[in-house]
């Protein structure tokens, strides 16, 4: 997925909930912060997206706009709705959220994760396919360990460790 078809998919989100902020979890907020993401960070034709207002909404926008609808077989990529418990993310995620709008959006605010907490959320889910995306954003400089390591203190001891495990792996 790309700027432009996360855009598209924030403006679908928006039509079909009625909500003006879509907050965006999965792999695809780096397009926040990072219009122009590096190719390989961006295989993913789905964005994970909540709406800030109702997160229930998201079993809407899913059953419309999500996988096998005809919106995801019309363009070929699709919103998947999720609630915000999806991701374990530093206590104050959301201060550093990157606001994505546009003409494209359609005056929908879509709120992107900051990389580092991003990179986070990955390296805590801990799938491989995280790990990857996590190797590929810290090789590409849109994170670092540091940026990661400041961040500790908002997390929970066992998340803490888990996190600093594998920052050291």
């Amino acid at each position: 997925m790309n700027r432009r078809q996360l855009e598209h998919v924030l403006r679908a989100s928006g039509g079909v909930s009625g909500s003006r902020e879509i907050l965006v979890i999965g792999s695809q907020a780096i397009l926040g912060a990072f219009p122009k993401a590096p190719e390989e960070l961006l295989a993913s034709m789905e964005a994970d997206i909540c709406p800030l207002d109702d997160p229930g909404k998201a079993d809407l926008i899913d059953g419309t706009i999500g996988e096998l609808s005809p919106f995801h077989e019309t363009f070929g990529y699709y919103a998947h709705g999720v609630g915000p418990e999806t991701a374990v993310l530093p206590a104050r995620w959301r201060e550093r959220l990157v606001r994505v709008v546009t003409e494209n959006t359609g005056g929908v605010v879509g709120w992107c994760l900051s990389p580092a907490d991003l990179a986070i959320s990955k390296l805590l889910a801990g799938r491989e396919k995280d790990l990857t995306y996590v190797r590929a954003m810290l090789k590409a400089g849109l994170t670092s360990k540091e940026a990661m390591e400041a961040l500790l203190d908002e997390l929970r001891p066992t998340e803490r460790q888990v996190l600093q495990s594998r920052l050291a792996g």
